[in-house]
């Protein structure tokens, strides 16, 4: 008998399940169902199982492994030192870890921490390096508890404060993690990222109340976004350098994996990168202004598309909207391309060269994709899209630009089976299983 696994994503609008033979990573089938947040989620689980079933009777029984996002996601408030660095810094693991962040504020600038009306899930606390002064992350917690909030605290500052703080949160749930910039100039985000992921565990997924029924909370292994980056890391083991570009209804997601330069980092070379914050070679970015169906008309605005006014307000006014002619359909794909070419620039940002005291300097912002191998498109556009969909929404942003680090001469592909998540929550367990999955993906590649 084979053994499976069945892998699923509680996603914001629908629920995605795939049936995984684990002895060859072979996808055996494939279910969606519009996630039932209005009853139960189980509920639309259960059609997906159902439909499992029908393929192979072993799905009855089989080990499921969940993600989600169901409910909002996991939302994030950062609260750090000086804005540029440590809160930054702290933005960028909250991102990393699968959350939207929220707010960030800055307690040196005298932000208020009343969080009530950002309603988030979980705080990240960071504050200074270690060894370092400690008396602003110690007034942050003291701020925060008088604040009101009682919700759970991944404690990321300054690691000689770490018990003080801890005395300070008292009997407000908390973990302690090591340092988000244990030093100046570097950033360390994966232990906050685990942090993170025990928190949305332990405490977020069950205070949702998107069940009745606890096996759901025995299932959820992660926040989806997260374990989609954990498949993207994966996806890097076997091609390099990599880009992802989840385009969803409310928010477009990218992720990548490139191999960092050394003449370009932050404190050194004619290469001179000016982020206030180190970059990681994992990053990923949430633009919540760029989308299908809630963020449409914020999207047509910023591409300076006034010709599509009338259709993103019809698909923000009506977010379960679904072409049903050629015209529709060319619509979704312009709003698509939009979504992606603004999504890929924020994150890759520029390059040029600028004056400085010493010299001519090549300036860099953000994350440079310009050797990227590859490139993933993902969501509902593009996985259930016309033939040549992806060439129409993502090729126009891969090649040479003068102004912008975009994949020059990167091969893209569709995610069309979902198979990043499903690969991402089987890399904890069974690797040698993921592996084999990501594999069909690349095959549709002549690589």
């Amino acid at each position: 008998m084979a053994e499976l696994a069945v892998c699923v994503d509680f996603g914001s609008t629908f629920t995605k399940a795939l049936l995984v033979d684990l002895a060859d990573g072979r996808l055996v089938a494939g279910a969606e169902h519009r996630t039932t947040i209005d009853t139960d989620v189980l509920d639309g689980y259960d059609a997906c199982l159902a439909e499992l079933a029908a393929a192979d009777p072993g799905a009855r029984t089989a080990e499921v492994l969940a993600c989600s996002s169901a409910g909002g996601g996991l939302r994030i408030a950062v609260v750090g030192n000086e804005e540029l660095v440590t809160a930054e810094a702290g933005r960028r693991v909250a991102l990393s870890s699968g959350g939207k962040v929220v707010t960030v504020r800055s307690v040196a600038q005298g932000h208020d921490l009343d969080l009530a009306a950002d309603a988030p899930d979980v705080v990240v606390l960071t504050g200074g390096t270690d060894g370092g002064n400690s008396e602003v992350l110690l007034r942050a917690a003291r701020d925060l508890v008088a604040g009101g909030w009682r919700g759970p605290v991944v404690v990321a500052g300054n690691a000689d404060a770490r018990a003080e703080v801890g005395a300070i949160l008292g009997d407000v749930p908390h973990v302690l993690a090591d340092n988000v910039v244990p030093r100046i100039g570097v950033l360390a985000p994966q232990p906050a990222r685990n942090a993170i992921r025990e928190v949305f565990l332990s405490h977020v997924i069950g205070g949702k109340h998107l069940s009745r029924r606890g096996d759901f909370t025995a299932m959820v292994r992660g926040a989806t976004p997260d374990v989609v980056l954990t498949g993207v890391e994966l996806l890097s083991s076997l091609v390099g350098e990599v880009v992802v570009v989840d385009v969803g209804g409310a928010t477009t997601d990218v992720h990548s994996v490139v191999e960092l330069d050394p003449e370009t980092q932050f404190v050194d070379g004619g290469g001179l990168a000016r982020d206030v914050v180190a970059p990681t070679p994992v990053t990923r970015t949430v633009e919540g202004d760029l989308g299908m169906r809630w963020s449409a008309v914020s999207t047509v605005e910023e591409a300076g598309l006034p010709e599509l006014a009338d259709a993103a307000r019809k698909r923000r006014d009506d977010p379960g909207f679904l072409p049903t002619n050629g015209t529709e359909t060319d619509e979704d794909e312009d709003i698509a391309r939009a979504a992606v070419a603004l999504a890929l620039r924020r994150h890759a940002g520029r390059s040029r060269v600028v004056v400085s005291p010493e010299g001519r300097v090549v300036e860099r912002s953000g994350v440079d994709l310009r050797e990227v191998h590859l490139v993933v498109g993902s969501g509902g556009v593009l996985r259930h899209g016309r033939e040549g969909v992806a060439d129409r929404v993502l090729g126009p942003s891969v090649g040479r630009d003068l102004d912008w680090q975009l994949p020059e001469r990167a091969r893209v592909v569709v995610d069309t089976d979902y198979v990043l998540a499903a690969a991402g929550l089987l890399a904890a367990v069974r690797p040698d299983a993921a592996s084999r999955l990501l594999a069909g993906l690349l095959d549709r590649l002549t690589l």
